[in-house]
C-alpha cells in the first residue's frame, strides 16, 4: 500500500469517527496524520539502510581481520581518550591539583612535616631504635643458646641410656636369679640326657645277643 492509499484511509478514519482532541479541528489532524506516515516511512527506510551498513561494516571488519575482541579494546581505548579530553575531567583534573598545592603549602602540613623530621633527628627516637635493635639480637642469641641447650641435654640423654643399657647385661648375668634360671636349665637338660641315654641301654637292639 502506497502513501496515499494510507493517507486516504487516515482521512476516512478521521472523518468517521476518531475522537479529536480539544483545540485540534478535522484539517490539522489530517495534516498531523500524513506527516506521522510519511515520518514512520522515513524512519523504516533509514532502519534498513542502517542494517545494510551494519552488515557491510561487518564483512569489511571480517576482511581486515578486526576481531570482537579488539574491536572492543579499541572502543575502551577510544572512550577513555575522549573522558580524558572532556571539560569535567579536565576541571576535576585541574580541581585535584589546586587542592594538592593548597593542601601541600598549608601551615598545618609544612608544621606536621617539621615535627615528624624533628622526631627523626631526635636522641629519644635514636635511642629507641637502638633498644629495639638490641632486643632483638638478645632474643636471637636466647633462641641460639636454648637450642643447642635442647640438642646437648638430648645428647646426654641417648649417651646415658646406651651406657645403661651396656652396663646393665653384665650385673643382670651375676644376679642371683640369673644363676638360679641357669641352674634349672642344666638340670633339666641333664635329666633329658640321662634318660635318653638310659631308653638306648634298655632298647631291643641292645638285649639281642647271640644265641
Amino acid at each position: 500500500m502506497d502513501s496515499s492509499g494510507q493517507g486516504s484511509s487516515m482521512n476516512a478514519g478521521v472523518a468517521d469517527g476518531m475522537t479529536l482532541p480539544p483545540g485540534v479541528t478535522e484539517e490539522e489532524a489530517e495534516e498531523m496524520q500524513m506527516e506521522l506516515i510519511k515520518v514512520e516511512d522515513e524512519i523504516e527506510t533509514l532502519r534498513q539502510v542502517l542494517v545494510a551498513k551494519e552488515r557491510h561494516a561487518a564483512e569489511l571488519k571480517h576482511r581486515l581481520g578486526i576481531s570482537p575482541l579488539s574491536e572492543i579494546k579499541q572502543n575502551i581505548t577510544k572512550g577513555w581518550h575522549d573522558v580524558q579530553c572532556s571539560n569535567a575531567y579536565m576541571r576535576t583534573s585541574q580541581t585535584l591539583g589546586d587542592l594538592n598545592r593548597r593542601v601541600t603549602s598549608s601551615n598545618l602540613y609544612l608544621t606536621a612535616s617539621a615535627t615528624l623530621e624533628d622526631i627523626g633527628r631526635s636522641d629519644a627516637y635514636k635511642r629507641t631504635q637502638e633498644t629495639f635493635s638490641q632486643a632483638g639480637q638478645v632474643t636471637s642469641a636466647a633462641f641460639s643458646s636454648m637450642g643447642s641447650a635442647i640438642r646437648s641435654r638430648f645428647g646426654e640423654m641417648s649417651s646415658n641410656l646406651s651406657m645403661r643399657h651396656s652396663l646393665s647385661m653384665p650385673a643382670m648375668r651375676n644376679s642371683p636369679s640369673f644363676k638360679s634360671f641357669e641352674d634349672k636349665v642344666e638340670n633339666m637338660k641333664y635329666k633329658v640326657m640321662g634318660r635318653a641315654n638310659g631308653e638306648n641301654d634298655h632298647s631291643p637292639t641292645s638285649n639281642n645277643a647271640p644265641m
